[in-house]
């Protein structure tokens, strides 16, 4: 910063030249588009979906709404494209809308060059501070957007008349950067018109003052589909007005849900005590919320959102490592007990469809249960068990539940060999009772729930017993 221009003279002679701040972002975007780098980090599994898309909207120039469900990344891609703003921009010194040296339209800031011209003091403004972001409100108004008079400083003896009694809203002070409006339904429709002008003519006007404010605004949006008729609507002028509609989506495979769940979730591990999730189990908690995305008991058009596979995996952590606390163990893996957990972290972020009352549990128990089996089919080949269901057809019994130790369950590994293959394939080579205790209790539920064993469940409990169907 210490090289940087100080003063406008300054400024024009460092070959420094200004640009709107959408063929900005257009040319860095070119630059990472043809280095082969994503627009951002961090949003995964739209590589090849709304990534292209987005891609020829900022090529293109266009003001963007993405359009998607709770849970979609919006809000993250939208802050993510301060990272297409060069690092620092100069302004006029002082000005309250990151006015352009070289045009700048306030008055404080026409005035000041007027006055001091190549001399006019220049201030440095990181792509940070370019962002402005308002959350959609029935009682937004246009005063907070726009602007309003300032009581202030026509009481300091201004005259009403002086644009300088102007207080500026968001997105005038949002000149020459990015703003955002999140859930733009909510808005009122006549605060909507408001919008009008800065997205098709580029300025502002305020209280009826004969002023204009020709903004240089990239305008992003975001809205949930059913907001179009639940709560609001965007207004078909200013629709009209988004040069491009991107819709978004949820993961659409288990791998991505995963990398998502591995990316955002917060560590369970305390003290001493390590909590490591397989991956099995992981997939159990994605395919999960895949299966809550088809059911015809979940409301759809509420959505599942990724956010509930990120609860989700941290309560199951959570859940092992107070089981683990209580065992005493230092390395704790979570088991099928611990799935029952789930219902506390998935009950406010699904809405259930059920004719009959308190059925709701048991449909995310059973959402719980087809998840297992599908993960189960996937990873434990039928002839890796056969020899498990003969033993407990013989007369084996296992008991497993919160109450049982690690080490007494893993302890099944050696009195019923013919479960090796299948739990060293799940554990991954990971010998350490709490991995192989995981193993073992999910391959038991695995064969229960493909009806090749019976299993006595108790009551209020995550106590469970399974035996040979014979």
């Amino acid at each position: 910063m210490a090289n940087r221009a100080a003063t406008l003279g300054e400024l024009r002679a460092s070959g420094w030249q200004s640009v709107p701040v959408k063929e900005e972002i257009r040319a860095n975007a070119v630059r990472r588009i043809a280095a082969g780098q994503p627009l951002f980090e961090g949003v995964l599994g739209y590589e090849h979906t709304v990534m292209p898309q987005l891609e020829n909207a900022l090529l293109a120039g266009h003001d963007v709404i993405f359009l998607g469900e709770r849970g979609q990344a919006k809000t993250r891609m939208i802050r993510s494209l301060t990272g297409l703003l060069d690092e620092w921009m100069p302004i006029v010194a002082g000005s309250e809308i990151n006015d352009d040296p070289y045009a700048p339209v306030s008055k404080h800031a026409r005035d000041l060059v007027a006055e001091l011209g190549d001399a006019t003091p220049i201030d440095w403004v990181h792509r940070d501070t370019r962002y402005g972001e308002k959350l959609a409100t029935p009682d937004t108004s246009i005063a907070d957007l726009i602007g309003e008079v300032d009581p202030i400083k026509v009481a300091e003896g201004r005259y009403l008349s002086d644009e300088l009694t102007l207080h500026y809203g968001l997105v005038p002070r949002t000149n020459r950067g990015i703003f955002a409006i999140n859930e733009i339904p909510d808005l009122a429709e006549r605060i909507q018109v408001g919008l009008l002008n800065v997205l098709e003519e580029r300025d502002v006007q305020i209280r009826g003052y004969k002023i204009r404010l020709p903004l240089d605004v990239l305008l992003v949006a975001s809205a949930n589909p059913e907001d179009y008729t639940n709560r609001g609507r965007i207004i078909t002028p200013l629709k009209d007005r988004f040069g491009s509609q991107i819709r978004t989506h949820y993961p659409l495979d288990v791998d991505t849900e995963v990398a998502i769940m591995h990316q955002e979730a917060r560590a369970a591990s305390v003290g001493d005590v390590t909590v490591r999730v397989p991956a099995y189990i992981e997939r159990v908690v994605a395919t999960f919320s895949q299966l809550a995305r088809t059911s015809a008991h979940v409301n759809q058009r509420s959505g599942v959102s990724v956010r509930l596979s990120v609860s989700n995996v941290e309560v199951l952590a959570a859940n092992a490592l107070r089981r683990g606390l209580r065992a005493g163990e230092q390395s704790v893996v979570p088991r099928v007990c611990d799935l029952a957990a789930l219902a506390a972290s998935t009950s406010g972020k699904v809405e259930i469809e059920s004719l009959e009352e308190g059925r709701e549990g048991v449909i995310l128990e059973n959402l719980v249960k087809a998840a297992v089996l599908t993960v189960f089919k996937e990873q434990v080949p039928l002839d890796q068990v056969r020899e498990v269901v003969d033993a407990f057809e013989a007369g084996v019994v296992a008991h497993t539940g919160e109450e049982i130790a690690s080490t007494e369950l893993a302890r099944l590994i050696d009195e019923m060999p013919a479960l090796r293959t299948a739990v060293n394939s799940l554990a991954g080579g990971d010998e350490s009772p709490a991995a192989v205790a995981a193993a073992v209790e999910f391959v038991l539920e695995g064969l229960h729930l493909s009806k090749r064993l019976n299993k006595d469940a108790v009551a209020g409990s995550s106590a469970a017993t399974y035996r040979g169907r014979g």
